[in-house]
C-alpha cells in the first residue's frame, strides 16, 4: 500500500511540474504581446486548465488520452517498481530541461520513462509497440499540423483584416488573444492532465489485481470506471503548476522562434488549440510544446521563411527527438536502483 501511495503522490508532483514546465505554451505569446502581465496570464491559464476537467467529464464524456497512456505497457507486465521508476525518471528529466530552459515534452518524458522501466524489467515484449510508434510518429505530425494550421489561420486572418488600420487591428487582436489563450489552456489541460491520469490508473489496476484488501477509493479494474478524485487531483495539480509559471521556457517560446505581434499571437494560439482538440478526439497523447512551437513557426513563416529563427527550431527538434530515448534510458537506470530495494 505504501508504494502505491508514493506513486500517486509522485504522479501528482509530476503533474504540478508539468504545469510550470509547460505554462509557457499557453502564455508565451499573450505575455510577449503585453496583453496580460505574467501574473495575470498564469492565473488565466490555470483557470482554464481546470475548466478542461468539466469539458472532458461532461461534454466529451471520457478520458481517451488517459486510456491510451495506461496501455503503453501491457497490463500483465505492469508492476509498482516499474511505474515508480518511470515517474522518478520523468521528474528528473523534466526538472533538468526546465533548469536549462529547454522546451522538451513532459508528455514524452513520462511515456519514455514508463516504457523504459518496463523494458529494463522484462524486455521489449512488455511494451505496446503500436502505441509507442503512434506516439513517436506524432512527435513530427503534431507540430506539422500546428504549423499548417498556423499558416492557414494567419493567411485567412490577414485577408479578413487587410483593409483595417494596423493600430485598430492590433487593439482588437490583443483582446481576441484572451479567447485564443483560454482555448489553448483548455487544450493543454485536456491533453497533459490525462497522461498522469493514465499512469495512476495503471498503478491502481495493477495493485487491485494483486491485492484483495484495497479500500474502495483505490479499487479499479477498468480505466473507464476511474474514481473522480483521480482526474480532479490531476487537473488541479497542473493548474497549480501553471500558476507557478515557467519563465525560462517562456523566453524561448515567446520571442526566440520568431517575433510575435498580437495578430500572430492570436493565430498561433488558435491553431495550437485546434490541433490539441483534434488529437483529443483521436485519443493521441501529444506534446503541447510541440504543437504551439509548430503553430508559431507556421504563423511566422507567412511573412517570410527567414522570419523564423531556424537555428532555434533545429535545437528544439533535436530535444524533442531525444526526449523519449533519453527518458527511457534514465528510467532503466532508476529501475535497477529501485529493484535493489523493492
Amino acid at each position: 500500500m505504501v508504494i502505491l501511495v508514493v506513486i500517486i503522490v509522485l504522479a501528482i508532483v509530476f503533474d504540478f511540474i508539468n504545469g510550470f514546465h509547460d505554462a509557457a505554451n499557453s502564455i508565451a505569446t499573450i505575455v510577449s504581446t503585453r496583453v496580460l502581465t505574467p501574473f495575470q496570464a498564469v492565473l488565466w491559464a490555470a483557470f482554464f486548465n481546470f475548466v478542461a476537467f468539466f469539458i472532458a467529464k461532461y461534454i466529451i464524456g471520457e478520458f481517451g488520452i488517459a486510456d491510451t497512456v495506461s496501455k503503453t505497457v501491457l497490463p500483465e507486465f505492469i508492476t509498482m517498481p516499474i511505474i515508480l521508476s518511470g515517474i522518478v525518471a520523468a521528474i528528473i528529466w523534466n526538472l533538468v530541461t526546465w533548469r536549462l530552459g529547454i522546451p522538451s515534452s513532459s508528455s514524452h518524458t513520462l511515456i519514455g520513462g514508463f516504457a523504459g522501466a518496463a523494458i529494463a524489467a522484462t524486455g521489449f515484449q512488455s511494451i505496446h509497440s503500436g502505441i509507442i510508434i503512434l506516439i513517436a510518429v506524432f512527435i513530427f505530425v503534431a507540430p506539422l499540423i500546428g504549423m499548417l494550421a498556423g499558416n492557414i489561420m494567419m493567411a485567412l486572418t490577414l485577408h479578413v483584416v487587410r483593409k483595417s488600420k494596423p493600430h485598430k487591428a492590433d487593439k482588437w487582436f490583443k483582446r481576441a488573444q484572451l479567447l485564443s489563450s483560454a482555448l489553448l489552456s483548455i487544450g493543454h489541460g485536456l491533453n497533459d492532465s490525462q497522461k498522469v491520469m493514465g499512469i495512476i490508473a495503471a498503478a491502481l489496476i495493477s495493485f487491485s489485481s494483486t491485492h484483495t484488501d484495497v479500500p474502495h477509493w483505490l479499487q479499479l479494474s477498468d480505466i473507464h470506471d476511474i474514481h473522480d478524485w483521480v482526474p480532479i487531483a490531476c487537473f488541479t495539480a497542473i493548474a497549480a503548476g501553471t500558476m507557478s509559471g515557467g519563465w525560462r521556457i517562456m523566453k524561448t517560446m515567446g520571442n526566440k522562434i520568431t517575433k510575435i505581434t498580437p495578430v500572430e499571437g492570436f493565430c498561433a494560439q488558435t491553431a495550437g488549440a485546434i490541433t490539441l482538440f483534434l488529437t483529443e478526439i483521436l485519443k493521441v497523447p501529444v506534446s503541447t510544446t510541440h504543437v504551439i512551437s509548430g503553430s508559431i513557426i507556421g504563423v511566422g513563416s507567412i511573412k517570410r521563411l527567414s522570419a523564423v529563427r531556424w537555428g532555434v527550431t533545429v535545437d528544439l527538434l533535436t530535444a524533442w527527438i531525444l526526449t523519449i530515448p533519453v527518458s527511457a534510458v534514465l528510467a532503466m537506470s532508476v529501475y535497477f536502483i529501485v529493484s535493489l530495494f523493492l
